[in-house]
């Protein structure tokens, strides 16, 4: 017998700034340099972004391309 709750429709993933748990199909993604971060929606994606832009003029961050 399979286990459902190992499927992809299943599988959740955190939020990289609240760290709530949302299924992966729901979940807003951006790619980074050298690793993919999950949000739970715009206003988390929006907050890790600023931090992301703030830490990159520090030059704490990857320059963009």
């Amino acid at each position: 017998m399979t286990s459902k709750s190992s499927t992809p429709e299943n599988k959740k993933v955190s939020c990289n700034v609240c760290m709530k748990e949302v299924p992966l199909s729901e979940a807003k993604s951006a790619e980074a340099v050298d690793y993919v971060a999950h949000f739970c929606g715009l206003d988390c994606y929006n907050t890790w972004k600023k931090k992301s832009e703030k830490e990159g003029a520090k030059g704490g961050a990857a320059k963009k391309s």
